[in-house]
């Protein structure tokens, strides 16, 4: 949800001719919503959606695509950031003026590709390890995206929450859900019901999120974790969070009788032949696996 005072406001863009701007080695047109760059096995997705990043059918719809499109080159991690002061916002609130007139959260109308648990569970189940980077704020459906992700790295001065409460609402893409997975009820009910924003250190001892660094070393140490994620064994990696989905929505039981089906491809795989070749000649920790 989009909070609504005076620390969201980016500051003002001079404008130039050519109307584009500098986003790392990026050169990009202002009308852009994600730029996607490539740094080795790791696909960098930067979202520029000014002013906040705010999350409606857009913004979602060009996160499916440059996600597919990092899928399709090959990488084997992908970073989830922001171009802009903030991460995100919150939701496009021009949305609910419409669901409000029409007296419905009927979704289909509004040009979306997945539906807002479709667009989690897309996100969830992508065989690839997603790694969200969060800097400024990080609000309502902008948390909501960021806990779709495997990795959560947080710059210290962030500040967090779902914050839909404020206008009337809950978290609607699944948020309350996943809060309740990571935290326990009693934690995700005082982050929905309260509307609070809280600082990364504070979410990280909660388990909300992974990792707290200084705002200076956000960009390197998420780009450190993102390289670990992309060196490792990605088919592996592909079973690991499907197990790790089906244990939390279906159970233990669920997660059990899907083993064998999902380490299948990892008999087969040549990280699997490496890591043993390596391991018998170097010791543990120094294969090099393709991500095959």
């Amino acid at each position: 949800m989009q909070i609504a005072s005076h620390d969201v406001s980016a500051p003002q863009r001079k404008s130039s001719a050519h109307r584009s701007v500098q986003l790392g080695r990026c050169v990009v047109s202002e009308d852009a919503l994600i730029t996607r760059e490539q740094r080795g096995n790791t696909s960098v997705l930067t979202m520029v959606y000014r002013p906040y990043n705010l999350l409606g059918p857009k913004l979602i719809n060009a996160v499916v695509e440059q996600v597919e499109e990092a899928q399709k080159a090959g990488s084997r991690a992908i970073v989830l950031r922001s171009g802009l002061r903030h991460f995100s916002a919150g939701a496009d609130l021009d949305i609910f003026d419409k669901r409000v007139e029409q007296g419905s959260g009927e979704s289909s109308s509004e040009n979306r590709r997945l539906n807002g648990v479709e667009f989690l569970r897309f996100m969830e189940l992508l065989p690839i390890p997603l790694i969200a980077s969060i800097h400024g704020v990080c609000l309502g459906g902008g948390l909501e995206l960021a806990l779709s992700c495997d990795y959560i790295i947080a710059a210290s001065s962030a500040k967090i929450g779902s914050v839909e409460a404020t206008l009337g609402l809950h978290p609607l893409l699944g948020g309350i859900q996943r809060q309740v997975q990571r935290i326990g009820a009693l934690r995700a009910k005082e982050m929905s019901m309260l509307a609070r924003r809280y600082d990364a250190p504070t979410l990280e001892k909660w388990g909300l999120i992974n990792l707290t660094v200084p705002e200076e070393s956000l960009e390197k140490a998420t780009m450190a974790v993102a390289e670990e994620f992309a060196q490792g064994p990605t088919l592996a990696h592909a079973a690991t969070k499907e197990l790790a989905h089906i244990a939390v929505n279906d159970g233990v039981a669920a997660a059990d009788e899907a083993m064998a089906r999902l380490q299948a491809p990892i008999w087969a795989s040549e990280d699997l032949k490496a890591g043993l070749a390596s391991f018998r000649k170097n010791g543990p920790g120094l294969a090099k696996f393709a991500g095959r």
